[in-house]
């Protein structure tokens, strides 16, 4: 799926992250892993994007991502 601002070459701004975790599929959020198992930054980029959806009790992707962010940060 495209998704908006992201662009080749650019790799994953904040609005970028919020469009893949918010509409992607499976396909894209394996994409994201891979990308964010490779780099730190990403993972608490991540982090951000989903924290500021903390306080949506239905926004059950971002809280799903946050978590999974989470575990991954304190691990490293």
């Amino acid at each position: 799926m495209l998704h908006r601002h992201l662009k080749d070459g650019v790799g994953y701004i904040l609005p970028a992250i919020d469009d893949v975790i918010e509409r992607g599929k499976r396909e894209d959020w394996a994409q994201l892993r891979s990308a964010a198992l490779q780099d730190r930054g990403l993972m608490e980029d991540i982090l951000r994007v989903t924290l500021a959806h903390a306080q949506e009790p239905c926004a059950q992707r971002y809280h799903f991502w946050r978590q999974y962010a989470e575990q991954h940060l304190k691990a490293a």
